[in-house]
């Protein structure tokens, strides 16, 4: 990863701290300010959340999506003028690199596409998971306190295991095969998602899970939005920690899918993990955002499915159509044509959704669901 990289993350690592310090403020500001802004959850005559305080925590969430969207194009913007000014200085740090046999002039900008077009992805994506995490908070029928607590230490641990991921991921993608491998993957999955149905939720199945139970207790009760409880004196867990529990296994589990879309993007670490941060940073606030808007867009996984059949053709075929003896010899494909089919995709699949609603039947079910555990 080192040697192919602009911006080395050892030789730069004040730049990676920074950014981290400000995820964790930002962080830090979700949970502190944002959260008392939204309001304590008040309960109506029906044991329901009243409508009032339903509707300031969405305009709330509204309002911080909007924010963490803003700072992450400007981080897109502060990343394109940061290389500028290095390279400027030091061009050699573009040798040895896939921006080598670009104009010098040409670079900064890459890197703000690459960086955008990754964000895009990777929160096409995420929009995505929040699906399946709106169907855990039901199965474990959590109110808005306990999803938020789950939702920002899922969130924290989810940042840790992607600069993981993207690390291990930034050094295989130095071999073709390896690259050619994940856009294969992708394109399976990206195919597995439009035409398959959806799986069901079976936390009991859950390997992690079911070893959590046999070295701890598992409380059969929550204890307010504790994690930790007592039974008869001794430690136990409480089903809140169980629901963090999946929602980090399962995290885990569109990694696999979300970091391999974003080194297919770009293998730069500042752009792959920048942008894939940026993606997961606004999801706490984003989830209840989605949880409302969710029926509106019920065609939105066929979009997500598309986007990653497209990225997993962008590693694997696309190159051998694009290639050009002088121009274009590595068969790169033109960061604004990938960026222009994922939005179409997305914004397309969405459009379509509001276009043509979802059954009235399947409305029905999801929202009997909801009703039946939460």
């Amino acid at each position: 990863m080192i040697p192919h990289a602009v911006l080395s993350p050892l030789e730069y690592w004040h730049v990676l701290a920074g950014f981290l310090g400000a995820v964790g403020v930002l962080l830090a500001f979700d949970l502190f300010v944002i959260e008392r802004l939204a309001g304590h959850e008040v309960l109506g005559p029906d044991g329901r959340e009243s409508a009032k305080a339903a509707r300031r925590r969405l305009q709330v969430s509204m309002a911080w999506t909007v924010i963490c969207v803003a700072l992450a194009i400007a981080a897109a913007f502060a990343l394109s003028a940061f290389v500028k000014h290095e390279i400027a200085a030091n061009p050699v740090l573009v040798e040895g690199t896939r921006y080598a046999k670009l104009a010098i002039e040409d670079v900064p900008g890459t890197f703000l596409l690459e960086f955008l077009t990754g964000y895009l992805v990777e929160m096409s994506l995420s929009v995505d998971n929040l699906f399946v995490f709106l169907v855990i908070f039901r199965y474990f029928a959590l109110d808005h306190a306990k999803q938020h607590r789950v939702l920002f230490w899922g969130i924290l641990g989810a940042v840790v295991f992607r600069a993981i991921f993207i690390g291990i991921g930034s050094l295989l993608v130095q071999f073709t095969w390896v690259l050619i491998v994940m856009g294969i993957f992708l394109i399976v999955t990206g195919i597995k998602l439009v035409t398959g149905e959806d799986k069901k939720l079976e936390p009991e199945k859950n390997p992690l899970i079911k070893m959590l139970s046999s070295v701890v207790r598992v409380s059969p009760r929550f204890d307010g939005t504790h994690f930790f409880t007592r039974i008869d004196g001794k430690r136990a867990v409480t089903p809140l920690f169980v629901a963090l529990i999946v929602v980090e296994t399962t995290d885990l589990a569109f990694a696999v899918d979300s970091v391999p879309a974003v080194l297919a993007i770009s293998q730069e670490p500042f752009i792959a993990f920048g942008s894939n941060i940026c993606a997961i940073l606004g999801l706490r606030a984003m989830f209840f955002v989605v949880a409302e808007a969710m029926q509106k867009f019920h065609l939105l996984k066929y979009g997500l499915g598309f986007v990653l059949v497209w990225v997993g053709l962008k590693m694997t075929a696309l190159p051998y159509f694009f290639k050009d003896p002088l121009s274009n010899p590595e068969g790169h494909v033109p960061i604004p044509l990938s960026l222009g089919v994922i939005i179409a995709l997305i914004g397309g699949t969405m459009l379509l959704s509001l276009v043509m609603p979802p059954k009235v039947e399947a409305v029905n079910n999801t929202a009997g669901d909801g009703a039946s555990n939460g």
